[in-house]
């Protein structure tokens, strides 16, 4: 139910028109302002009797007042229980980013390790994402680096295959990570399928925290082949020995009382708030990462925490255990709803003494650094975007800035790079690249990429958000180039009645030294800053920024291009098929030589896919 009546009052006296078509269900709430966008989400085990407290004129926290008055609607939903209630407000918060809820922040997947069981010899490998295949998975690990690290170290001590089934059929001898003593080579049968086997249980004990009997087993045989004169192999069961006390080891905390765990801690200052989050898993610590929520305009410590368990784990797996640096609202309700989530029982504790404790601890000392550190690197950043105002004659220090670069060899395989830098530093999750399609471009010319690039990145953003509302919008453009790139830009936005965005082109100078760069203007002359600048030295950093990107993204368009053949664009040919015909015949110029009866010889072609293929060649010529 909701009301858009413009006559209806706003504030205290809107929340109390809606008291008497409320009853005691629980539900969740939304409160509107005059233009419709959602101020608030909230969930009450009692609708009519919370919404009541938001009618009382007096007796409200500033950041609550603020919200009552500027409150010109609601809207209801009731369900059949607290914990139900819970759970649909966490989720319409990530779908509606009101102003004054908790709001989680980039909020990614963690990897996992996945040890795969539908191959005679199991593959271990890093795995993000829907968990689909076959096979079982150890997680989450807080970082790529973490998992990669562990990984590295894995192999050394397993000599687990990682390459993929296709790369494993194929193989003829062992590839380098043999030779390294990474890979127990199953792909040439340089060892049997009960051996390898018991490699990969280790593996998997070790993961399970079962490590101390995978070392002590190892430690056995090391002293047995010692005792056999088999000095070789003692060496290698030494090595994996020491590879593996150097994974305990560069894990750092390895608690004995914690098996399964998330430890979670706050630490707020300044009205901005870190949130540090360590995982515990199989008695070992498999890394940790800091967030940084939207504080909803100050709110407190327990309902930043209550809104960051909520939106964390509304699309992840909970542990068994949750160990949290500060009291929440409801903790019963939090973990009856991720219990419900997990099928199985949550805890939740704030723990005041033992390991628990000093896990939490740790994470809070991780926290307030973390926050420190922050801080100090966003009141460097507010001055630089103050400057940059300052230097470029801007009427406010920039929100958004879109910086744009291409990246080509002599006009193949071109690539637009779009990268972004706000108050907050680099924002990654932005960066866009733009595959250049103008089949009418001459090769090489960058006027014309560029002009591209623009043109498509404005006609999405004038169809997506016209009325520019969502922050979506630049507040500067920085191009790579001079008087040529800028003029030619500048038609491209008056053209599409954007040109109030300001531009600036950053050329290098007379002899192309960094630090000499000249900034260029539509209808103003040149100009450079002072050689030490620290203005300079940002925009210097941000050109170079979007110089990566777009290399990189040139790059990966570059050797996809050099792995194409002519097979790719025969209908009916996948990568497997390609891969038979690639073997058989030894390239893609043989296949489209062969005759029909050689064609139809293939594993896996059938006699009408041969006849597609044949006659895919031969009508080409």
């Amino acid at each position: 139910m909701s009301s858009t009546d413009t006559d209806r009052p706003i504030g205290h006296a809107c929340i109390q028109s809606y008291l008497r078509t409320l009853d005691s269900s629980p539900g969740v709430y939304r409160m509107l302002d005059a233009m419709g966008a959602v101020l608030y989400v909230g969930k009450a085990r009692n609708l009519k009797n919370r919404v009541s407290n938001y009618a009382r004129p007096a007796g409200h926290s500033p950041r609550i007042a603020r919200m009552i008055s500027e409150t010109a609607s609601m809207m209801f939903l009731t369900t059949k229980t607290e914990t139900e209630a819970l759970l649909l407000e966490q989720n319409l918060i990530k779908q509606l980013k009101p102003r004054y809820n908790v709001l989680l922040r980039d909020d990614k997947s963690f990897p996992n390790i996945h040890v795969t069981t539908d191959h005679a010899f199991p593959q271990i490998k890093k795995h993000r994402g829907a968990k689909k295949e076959k096979g079982a998975y150890y997680g989450p690990f807080a970082s790529a680096g973490a998992v990669n690290r562990t990984l590295n170290q894995l192999q050394k001590v397993f000599l687990l295959r990682n390459c993929s089934d296709s790369v494993f059929e194929s193989r003829t001898r062992p590839c380098l990570l043999y030779q390294i003593k990474r890979c127990s080579a199953p792909c040439v049968g340089y060892i049997s399928d009960a051996d390898y086997g018991a490699l990969v249980s280790d593996a998997e004990r070790f993961l399970q925290g079962k490590s101390t009997r995978v070392q002590g087993q190892l430690a056995k045989e090391m002293e047995e082949a010692s005792e056999a004169m088999e000095f070789e192999r003692a060496a290698a069961l030494r090595d994996r020995i020491r590879a593996l006390t150097q994974v305990q080891s560069s894990q750092g905390i390895n608690p004995q009382g914690v098996a399964e765990a998330d430890v979670i801690a706050l630490h707020m200052e300044g009205g901005q708030a870190c949130v540090q989050v360590f995982f515990i898993r199989a008695n070992q610590n498999w890394g940790n990462r800091d967030y940084y929520p939207k504080t909803g305009s100050g709110a407190d410590a327990a309902e930043v925490m209550q809104g960051f368990l909520g939106q964390f784990y509304d699309d992840k797996e909970p542990p068994r255990m949750v160990l949290l640096s500060d009291d929440i609202p409801d903790a019963d309700l939090m973990a009856d709803a991720l219990s419900q989530k997990a099928g199985r029982k949550v805890e939740i504790a704030v723990p005041k003494r033992g390991e628990k404790f000093e896990l939490v601890t740790g994470a809070l000392r991780n926290a307030r650094e973390s926050l420190a550190r922050k801080m100090s690197e966003t009141a460097t950043q507010a001055k630089l975007l103050k400057g940059l105002a300052e230097a470029f004659d801007l009427d406010a220090p920039p929100e958004r800035i879109e910086v744009y670069d291409n990246s080509h060899i002599q006009g193949t395989n071109a690539v637009g790079g779009m990268i972004v830098a706000g108050p907050e530093g680099l924002m990654k999750n932005q960066y866009r690249k733009f595959n250049i399609r103008g089949d009418e471009l001459t090769p090489g010319d960058d006027f014309g990429m560029m002009k591209e690039v623009l043109t498509r990145r404005f006609k999405r953003l004038l169809k997506e958000d016209p009325d520019r509302e969502q922050g979506n919008w630049p507040d500067l453009l920085l191009i790579d180039g001079g008087a040529g790139q800028v003029s030619a830009v500048h038609e491209i936005m008056v053209e599409m009645g954007v040109e109030d965005i300001p531009m600036v082109g950053v050329a290098k100078g007379i002899d192309r030294d960094a630090g000499k760069e000249e900034f260029h203007r539509p209808g103003k002359p040149a100009f450079a800053l002072r050689h030490n600048d620290p203005v300079l030295y940002f925009v210097q950093r941000l050109r170079d920024e979007a110089h990566r990107f777009a290399i990189g993204a040139h790059r990966q368009k570059r050797s996809k291009a050099v792995g194409a053949t002519p097979l790719d664009e025969v209908p009916g040919v996948g990568a497997t098929r390609k891969r038979a015909l690639l073997a058989h015949f030894g390239s893609a110029k043989a296949v489209s030589r062969a005759n029909l009866a050689d064609l139809k010889a293939v594993d896996g072609i059938s006699a009408g896919l041969a006849e597609k293929i044949y006659d895919f060649f031969h009508e080409r010529g």
